[in-house]
């Protein structure tokens, strides 16, 4: 199938940056790029928390626009723009799977210090390793780890509190949990 009309001034109006082209844009792919997140996760037999679905596809509309829509730009046209999306979109979700799967889980101490169990004195020494993870972070990711781990904060309190839009919370997230953790092998 061919692009669209209705997709190929889609297009153009998003790398043109008109006003409303990107919410157009979300709007007319959300439901696709969810849905190849729920396949490509249920293809690997994997059960996905909604908190997990969202990030993944933040994930897929982040990549999208990086680089000033480098993905898009590069589409020719070939083919619908939904079978291109589609493609994209389950590269950039197995990308981040092996990811996740590939990094090897928090240190024993990071994992300590969130544990209601330890006696006074260590969970002292652990919140002092915790509070040196969090000082490797910047402000609003430092405050985002604190707000989701510490407080067991939602997306949207912590959006509301610290005035990013919620789907960059999770994405946020993702980046400085893998901070933390070269710093906890550091």
């Amino acid at each position: 199938m061919a692009l669209s009309d209705f997709d190929r001034r889609l297009l153009q109006r998003c790398l043109a940056r008109e006003p409303k082209s990107w919410e157009d844009f979300v709007d007319r792919f959300l439901g696709l790029v969810v849905h190849v997140v729920n396949h490509t996760a249920a293809s690997r037999s994997l059960n996905l928390a909604e908190q997990d679905r969202e990030d993944l596809t933040s994930e897929v509309f982040l990549s999208i626009c990086q680089a000033d829509f480098r993905v898009l730009r590069a589409f020719r046209g070939e083919s619908s723009l939904a079978t291109y999306l589609t493609a994209l979109s389950r590269r950039v979700i197995v990308r981040h799977l092996q990811r996740r799967r590939a990094v090897p889980p928090p240190s024993d101490r990071v994992q300590s210090a969130l544990s209601l169990d330890l006696n006074p004195e260590q969970r002292i020494a652990d919140a002092e390793e915790v509070e040196r993870l969090l000082a490797g972070l910047h402000g609003s990711e430092a405050e985002v780890v604190r707000l989701y781990h510490l407080e067991g904060k939602t997306y949207r309190e912590i959006s509301d509190r610290v005035g990013m839009p919620e789907n960059s919370i999770g994405p946020t997230l993702s980046r400085a949990r893998s901070k933390m953790r070269m710093r906890a092998r550091s």
